[in-house]
């Protein structure tokens, strides 16, 4: 069997990991390898944006299923080229992806389906979005509608600063056309926690749930990034609540989506906030998440590469993907010195002996390359450490500890990854 991933950050790193772990017989090749994979997969030199070509490369290889990891590629219809050619592929057609790539589209088709998200507006002229939100409360959040690389979401707590925002989208334009249209959102309160669901266009398999840290700093302050670290499982993420998700978000949003002619296929990521009236949706994600795949893949009880053919086949009914008992998982995200904003690359990465032999750490390549010989960095996310342990206390201190092994220039790191979970395990002491 011959398996191709699309993408090049941690999210693929970690599913060719997991998968080249069930199935190592498989071939596997992968976009633009880093050092980090070199020794699972064959590196094919195409952009995963490349869509024509990427085709073009499955048909050649000969492969058996295409997995898609990033969000640009699915909202470049790769996965409808895909078909076109009789290939199989996971991940949701450029329609169905929608749910990510427009967030106009995804709040309506809430609001139309009854899932519990936040109260919005959408505006496409700057002057009505400034004074609706002059006119409105103090704390709201401001979204680009199209893609911006995770960092299109910003959440404002003064008038003052949602003005600023919506100058930044729709005026100054630093999200580019994803900022054409924006939405501005009521700003829940709660805590966050994401569910990643296998949906072959009508059945739903939930993984386990974990928590994301979006903010660069340590107490989930500053400006959001793609992602500083994630944990699993979440403490609060109880069977009854899971079951609430469930039934009262995924089902119907993936109802929504059949009926709206454009089934899901792929992975459903859905960003929720546990507000004191129940679990509401801050986003979808057409996609695994990132870091949140570096924790949830590693706990998996169940042979990815089979999930993923069945969702791809729309198969997956009676299958089943339980979580490893007794397991936890913390990824900690290495981050160059400025990130989210300006930051060097080409920087050494130095791997220390420490790391040699380690069953309860696993580092996932996010943005690095090989330059001279040696592994130097290439991204604002460097790489993901994820330790794991019988609890979220015990993989936090395994993620540390293989931290201290690694050393660049400028590294950059929260200190405090699962610090809620780790507080309610010292509580119940």
């Amino acid at each position: 069997m011959k398996i191709l991933i699309i993408g090049n950050g941690g999210r693929e790193h970690a599913l060719l990991w997991r998968m080249a772990a069930d199935r190592p017989e498989t071939k596997f090749l992968i976009t633009r390898g880093t050092p980090g994979t070199e020794d699972l997969a064959e590196s094919i030199d195409v952009s995963p944006t490349d869509i024509l070509t990427l085709v073009d490369a499955a048909l050649a290889h000969e492969v058996d299923l295409t997995v898609v990891g990033p969000e640009a590629p699915l909202a470049e219809g790769l996965v409808d080229r895909l078909h076109e050619r009789g290939l199989a592929a996971f991940g949701p057609t450029a329609a169905a992806a929608r749910i990510e790539t427009s967030k106009a589209f995804a709040k309506n088709l809430m609001r139309q389906a009854g899932v519990p998200t936040a109260g919005f507006e959408i505006f496409t002229g700057l002057q009505q979005a400034l004074d609706y939100v002059s006119a409105g409360p103090e704390g709201c959040v401001v979204k680009a509608d199209g893609l911006a690389a995770g960092k299109g979401s910003v959440v404002c707590r003064s008038r003052e600063e949602a003005s600023r925002a919506l100058h930044l989208m729709m005026h100054d334009r630093a999200f580019g056309a994803a900022g054409e249209t924006v939405v501005v959102e009521e700003l829940m309160a709660g805590e966050e926690l994401s569910v990643l669901a296998l949906v072959d266009g009508q059945n739903i398999l939930t993984l386990v749930p974990s928590q994301d840290h979006k903010a660069v700093g340590e107490g989930d302050t500053g400006p959001n990034t793609g992602g500083m670290g994630a944990y699993a499982p979440v403490g609060v993420a109880t069977q009854k609540l899971i079951a609430q998700v469930s039934s009262e978000i995924m089902e119907p949003v993936v109802a929504a989506l059949k009926e709206a002619g454009c089934p899901y296929r792929g992975c459903l990521y859905a960003g929720l906030m546990l507000t004191a009236g129940g679990p509401q949706v801050v986003e979808f994600n057409c996609r695994f998440g990132d870091p949140e795949s570096q924790v949830v893949l590693p706990l998996l009880d169940g042979d990815l590469v089979s999930l993923l053919e069945a969702v791809s086949a729309g198969s997956l009914a009676g299958m089943q993907a339980g979580t490893l008992p007794d397991k936890a998982a913390v990824c900690v995200v290495l981050a160059s010195g400025g990130y989210p904003g300006d930051y060097a690359k080409g920087k050494p990465v130095r791997f220390g002996p420490g790391l040699s032999g380690r069953q309860d750490l696993v580092v996932f390549h996010a943005g690095t390359v090989r330059g001279d010989g040696q592994v130097v960095t290439a991204g604002g996310r460097v790489l993901g450490v994820t330790g794991l342990g019988g609890n979220v206390e015990l993989a936090a201190a395994a993620a540390y500890s293989g931290i201290e092994e690694i050393s660049f220039e400028g590294k950059y790191f929260r200190r405090d990854i699962g610090y809620r979970e780790i507080e309610r395990i010292r509580r119940q002491r």
